[in-house]
């Protein structure tokens, strides 16, 4: 019997994590449990299903540009449109250089060890 962990049946669900703890999921749960759930959700899942909007995702992939490692992530109303993604141990020289008319800046704290890169006209830059 495969077993997954909550954060795994979180993904699976497109549900926070925060939810499936408030709802007491296990924090492991077989294949079969999570069919389960997905063929018959409690109110609270069902409700939640019924009122995405489609606009904001509740994970997305993350992907390092460089060495393509992956990270599920819940994705913050900060972060900007980013042009690149690398894993924090990555330097910025290692990416395709900056077009011709933009500026490169880095965004920290992207997941837990991602830095995105934005590149952009002059004048659209975010003060640091």
């Amino acid at each position: 019997m495969t077993m997954i962990s909550r954060r795994e049946a979180a993904l699976r669900l497109d549900i926070p994590l925060e939810m499936a703890r408030r709802h007491d999921l296990p924090t492991r749960m077989s294949e079969q449990q999570l069919d389960a759930l997905r063929a018959d959700p409690p109110a609270w899942l069902a409700q939640s299903w019924a009122n995405r909007t489609g606009k904001k995702p509740v994970w997305v992939q993350l992907t390092c540009d460089i060495c393509g490692f992956t990270e599920a992530a819940r994705p913050k109303k900060w972060w900007p449109a980013f042009t690149w993604m690398t894993c924090a141990d990555h330097h910025p020289d290692e990416l395709q250089a900056v077009a011709a008319g933009l500026v490169r800046r880095e965004v920290d704290g992207i997941g837990s060890r991602f830095v995105g890169i934005v590149d952009e006209a002059p004048g659209e830059a975010e003060p640091s």
